[in-house]
């Protein structure tokens, strides 16, 4: 993958459905993000409602390097979305999701229920690979380690990803059937690592420095995915690269600092206008500022009013009610 220089042991901001659309991906690009994937793009959507279905893809150059991640469950229709949204956009690599958990995507037979299904997986990838082998655009996959306990199937699902071509892998540590409880499993991920030839990203209880520098250090990992820790807590990126090069933990943010960047957030999320006007983007800014608020001194109050927030001013006055002095 020419666009991504694993050896930086680079860090990936995880795609989320509602979360890592064109603002956050800016916010975490400021804070240090090396690699971006777009939130899911449904192969479907983007052959019968284009239009509609543009927006999930959408980015900017800055985000770079940047893939779009596609989920789906024919090998045809996949790689003739892909082929659409590369002509349209230009991303630097596709990203097939066969790892996401939620029903209404397994439930169309993508995301993670395609781990129940390899050969169909194999010759997904193996469609987009060829559609765009002239082009020398890298197609990558992410899975989880299985569907559930009884299956765990990421060391045959890497071997098969790697022979149908892809460039590089990322495993989130956890089975389809555990959702995002319980503990990531990375001795399926390093082995996984050691047992292919092309990159692999490890995912699944990254929330510390500490947690990046232990992985690279105790797998065979290239790079570090970072998902739902980067939801509350964006400088994580800046935090684990200072961390790596000089062993010092950067202090927290502040209350104040984090205040100013759930302002900051809302507010150009509004001058965006992603999500529509001011009062659709509130309710989408919602969960986002729940999540940003956690932890800060006085906040629990307040959570009910940031639940219901419609306009920027709302939040502002919201936001004035927090003890920040000398924060």
């Amino acid at each position: 993958m020419s666009a991504i220089d694993f050896s930086t042991f680079p860090l990936y901001l995880a795609p989320m459905a509602g979360v890592t659309d064109p603002i956050f991906r800016t916010l975490c690009k400021e804070e240090g993000a090396d690699v971006m994937e777009t939130e899911f793009v449904s192969s479907e959507g983007v052959l019968q409602a284009w239009e509609r279905n543009r927006r999930y893809a959408a980015f900017e150059e800055r985000h770079r390097p940047l893939g779009i991640q596609l989920f789906g469950s024919d090998p045809a229709h996949m790689a003739a979305a892909a082929r659409r949204l590369y002509d349209a956009l230009h991303p630097d690599f596709l990203d097939i999701n066969a790892g996401c958990p939620v029903p209404k995507v397994v439930g169309k037979n993508g995301g993670s229920s395609l781990l129940k299904d390899l050969p169909l997986l194999q010759r997904i990838a193996e469609a987009m690979v060829k559609e765009f082998a002239a082009d020398g655009v890298p197609v990558t996959t992410k899975i989880r380690i299985g569907w559930d306990a009884e299956h765990i199937c990421a060391l045959e699902a890497a071997k098969r990803l790697e022979d149908a071509g892809i460039a590089a892998l990322t495993i989130h540590g956890r089975t389809r059937s555990q959702q995002y409880s319980g503990r990531a499993d990375w001795s399926i991920i390093d082995a996984c690592a050691r047992a292919v030839s092309i990159p692999v990203i490890g995912n699944g209880d990254i929330a510390t420095p500490q947690d990046v520098q232990r992985a690279r250090e105790t797998t065979a990992v290239s790079g570090i995915m970072i998902g739902r820790a980067a939801m509350t807590a964006p400088w994580l990126f800046r935090q684990a690269k200072h961390y790596l090069a000089t062993g010092e933990i950067l202090p927290a943010p502040t209350a104040a600092e984090r205040v100013a960047f759930m302002l900051r957030h809302a507010r150009m999320a509004v001058e965006s206008e992603h999500y529509g006007n001011e009062l659709l983007t509130l309710r989408a800014m919602r969960s986002r500022l729940l999540a940003y608020a956690k932890g800060i001194p006085g906040s629990k109050a307040l959570r009910p009013q940031l639940a219901r927030v419609s306009s920027l001013a709302e939040l502002e006055d919201i936001l004035t009610q927090l003890p920040l002095s000398g924060s």
